[in-house]
C-alpha cells in the first residue's frame, strides 16, 4: 500500500506530463482515482478531496517551475550584461 502523498505526487506529475496544464480535469483524476488504486488503498477517501489534493500540488509544482524559469532568466541575463561590458 502507497501512501496517500505518493498517490498525490504521481497523479500531478502524470497530469502535468499528459496535458501540460495545472487545471485538474475532473474526468481524468475521477479515472486515475479508480485506476490507480487509490480508492482500494483508501476506502475512507473521497474523490472531491483526492482532486484538491492533487490540485494543490499542481499548483505547487507550477510556482516551483516559474520560481526556477526566473531565476535561469537572471543568470542568463547577468552573463550577458557581463559580456557586454568593455
Amino acid at each position: 500500500m502507497r501512501k496517500l502523498s505518493e498517490y498525490v505526487e504521481m497523479a500531478a506529475t502524470e497530469y502535468l506530463h499528459e496535458t501540460g496544464s495545472i487545471e485538474l480535469d475532473p474526468r481524468w483524476i475521477a479515472e486515475f482515482f479508480q485506476d490507480q488504486g487509490v480508492l482500494d488503498d483508501y476506502p475512507l477517501l473521497d474523490l472531491v478531496a483526492f482532486s484538491g489534493l492533487v490540485q494543490k500540488a499542481l499548483i505547487v509544482k507550477s510556482e516551483r517551475a516559474k520560481k526556477q524559469a526566473r531565476r535561469h532568466i537572471e543568470k542568463v541575463m547577468a552573463v550577458a550584461k557581463r559580456r557586454r561590458k568593455p
